[in-house]
Order: structure tokens, then C-alpha cells, then sequence
């Protein structure tokens, strides 16, 4: 330290030390923010399975009350209507032998997500995995709590286009995070947030 600056009163420290602290809280940031970025990644899993969870939800409730045991509504023309219908089978109408079997599938897939969601820090991942979670509780929960029974209940489905299965929102959400997940899967990215070229 120089003449001139004991006189103004600069602190006589060890070269270096200044630096150290703000090492150490830099090192602790980088150790804090993957962890703080997995939290807000699993609350939007978690914000977008509710959203899709209450709006199948919704919709079924208000199918049964207003249109079972009645004529379809015609959307747009033929194309499209809305006809309720009770599905035993899988999503758009497959399998209807296999109704417990698509029950447990489901609630294996629910535990999946569940488990993945401890190393999620990706963000489309986050919405994908929580378009799977909601479907895959608003199928199930049709499963469980309707006829003709615990785990054998008929799924409600009621958006019938022409020359197509009739499905349920439950179904679209499924299938739009399926179709996701396989676009990340092609472009390397993993739910942990890392990117692979291989």
C-alpha cells in the first residue's frame, strides 16, 4: 500500500481478501439457482396439469348435465359436434376390453411424472408432463368415481369430428404432450434442462 493511501484512510488488508467473499457468494449463487429454477419449473408442471385437470373437469360435468340423452349440437355443420358418449376403452375409443388395465396404466403414468418432477428445471418440458398429468387424472378420475364401477368407469368423450373418434379434453392434452415431448426429445432437450446432440 502506497503513502498516499494510508492518508485517505483505505483499509490495510491482505492482498486478495476483498475478493474471497464475493467468490464465495458467486459459488453459492451458482449452486442456488438450479435448485430455485427446478421449484418455479415444478409449480408451472404442477399450474398447467390443474388448469387442464379442471377444464376436462368442467366440460364432462357439463356434458352429462346438458346433453347425454340428447341430440348432438352441431358445431360446424357435419364436421364437427358435440355428442356424449361413455367410453370404456383408451383414448379415442380403443380397447374396450382393457378398461382396468388402461386404469392402472394411468395412475403408473401420474407416479411417473410425480417422480420426474424432483430433476425438472426445463420449462417446455414443465408444460409437457403437466398436459400428461391433467389428462391423465381427468381419464382417470372418470375411471374411478363413474359407472359401472371402481376403476371399470366409462370415460365421457363428446367432441365427435367427422370420419374421426369421438375424444374428451382429457384426450387432446394427452395427446398434445405426447406430441411434445417427442419434438424435445428430437431437439436433445432433457427435463433436467441439459441439451444433447446425440
Amino acid at each position: 500500500m502506497t503513502e498516499a493511501e494510508r492518508m485517505i484512510g483505505t483499509p490495510d488488508t491482505p492482498e486478495g481478501d476483498g475478493a474471497e467473499p464475493e467468490q464465495a457468494a458467486g459459488q453459492a449463487g451458482v449452486e442456488e439457482r438450479p435448485q430455485a429454477r427446478g421449484k418455479r419449473r415444478i409449480a408451472v408442471l404442477f399450474a398447467v396439469a390443474a388448469f387442464a385437470y379442471l377444464l376436462d373437469l368442467g366440460s364432462k360435468l357439463l356434458v352429462v348435465a346438458k346433453l347425454e340423452h340428447h341430440a348432438p349440437i352441431e358445431i360446424i355443420g357435419d364436421w364437427l359436434k358435440f355428442e356424449a358418449i361413455r367410453n370404456a376403452g383408451a383414448a379415442f375409443g380403443f380397447g374396450e376390453a382393457f378398461t382396468v388395465i388402461f386404469t392402472v396404466i394411468a395412475a403408473a403414468v401420474i407416479v411417473v411424472i410425480a417422480r420426474l418432477a424432483r430433476k425438472l428445471y426445463s420449462l417446455p418440458w414443465a408444460i409437457a408432463l403437466g398436459l400428461l398429468l391433467g389428462g391423465a387424472l381427468g381419464n382417470l378420475t372418470d375411471r374411478i368415481f363413474r359407472s359401472p364401477g371402481i376403476f371399470e368407469g366409462a370415460v365421457v368423450d363428446f367432441i365427435a369430428p367427422k370420419h374421426f373418434a369421438v375424444f374428451n379434453l382429457a384426450d387432446s392434452a394427452i395427446v398434445c404432450g405426447g406430441i411434445l415431448i417427442v419434438l424435445l426429445s428430437f431437439k436433445g432437450l432433457d427435463p433436467d434442462g441439459t441439451v444433447h446432440k446425440d
